[in-house]
């Protein structure tokens, strides 16, 4: 994991529109307008600062894995590993602004829009949204394997948007203090957690050619490694370590989200959570011993304490 994760931190800290400025003004507007091309202050320290936030890079990793699966040189994928990682943390800048989850920590340092304010933050995770596509659609693979990136680029769109991780974003805001069933909190789970934990396993082998049989087991092992994650997010909420978590615990009680120990009850989200992690490994079979590395990944993610 450590080369995946070293080579993420590395594209994206090199990203070209996001390099700070010589002596970096923060949040006041620059003097003079921006030239062409350049992304104004202070938009581009906004976005620096939480994409470079210290993180897992959970999702970009399996991306790279993914593809590793049927390619061995893993790093022609880091555009779209690197997208990933800003769709994610475009949604966590606007999960944490007040109108949502009102939350002041993130990965142990203050949420964007305390340090930047709501109006910044609000365009920090457009911008990196929109840098997202941007990345995906100027990668070198988009040339030298088209219909692969175009539809590599198009289940990522679509999982991490309004039928796939907003959907789930929405019932998560709105059924706010509701009863909870279990009904509705699988789909939460699904598509808040899961669609962006399985988008990149999918798009990673759609990038290298894997056929539907291999697409369908990278789906399955999404689907299981995403219920697991956000079952074990929730559980941490309750008996999780806030300096370990790098955020506050206790919230979603305190919210009336609707968790699956809220519906199961601690023991059952445990069990429910293995079962889910089974289903993932059970899925990388088909891959042989290269399924390894992502079959122990998700079996790490039942013992994870942030």
């Amino acid at each position: 994991m450590n080369q995946y994760q070293a080579a993420v931190e590395e594209a994206l800290a090199s990203y070209e529109l996001l390099q700070p400025a010589a002596v970096e003004p923060m949040t006041r507007v620059e003097a003079e307008p921006p030239a062409e091309g350049v992304v104004p202050q202070p938009l581009r320290s906004a976005m620096r600062y939480s994409l470079l936030l210290p993180g897992k890079r959970l999702r970009p990793v399996l991306l790279l894995a993914a593809y590793h699966l049927l390619k061995d040189d893993w790093r022609e994928a880091l555009p779209f590993a690197c997208a990933l990682e800003m769709i994610h943390t475009y949604s966590l800048i606007h999960d944490d602004l007040p109108a949502m989850d009102d939350d002041k920590l993130r990965r142990g340092q203050p949420t964007n829009h305390l340090v930047y304010g709501e109006n910044m933050a609000i365009l920090a995770g457009d911008g990196l949204l929109n840098l997202a596509y941007e990345t995906m659609l100027s990668a070198p693979l988009c040339e030298k394997e088209p219909a692969h990136a175009l539809r590599a680029a198009r289940e990522i769109a679509c999982r991490a948007g309004v039928r796939g991780m907003i959907a789930g974003q929405t019932l998560d805001v709105k059924l706010e203090g509701s009863e909870p069933n279990r009904e509705n909190v699988r789909y939460i789970h699904l598509h808040k957690t899961a669609d962006l934990l399985t988008a990149p396993v999918v798009a990673g082998l759609m990038l290298a050619g894997a056929t539907e049989e291999q697409l369908e087991a990278g789906r399955q092992y999404g689907r299981g490694i995403g219920l697991a994650f956000q079952i074990v997010d929730d559980l941490l909420d309750i008996q999780g370590d806030v300096h370990k978590l790098g955020k506050e615990t206790g919230m979603d009680e305190q919210r009336g989200k609707l968790t699956w120990p809220a519906v199961c009850g601690v023991e059952q989200s445990r069990k429910d959570a293995l079962e889910a992690v089974s289903q993932a490994v059970h899925a990388m079979q088909l891959f042989g011993t290269k399924g390894d590395f992502l079959a122990e990944l998700a079996q790490k993610s039942l013992v994870r304490s942030n």
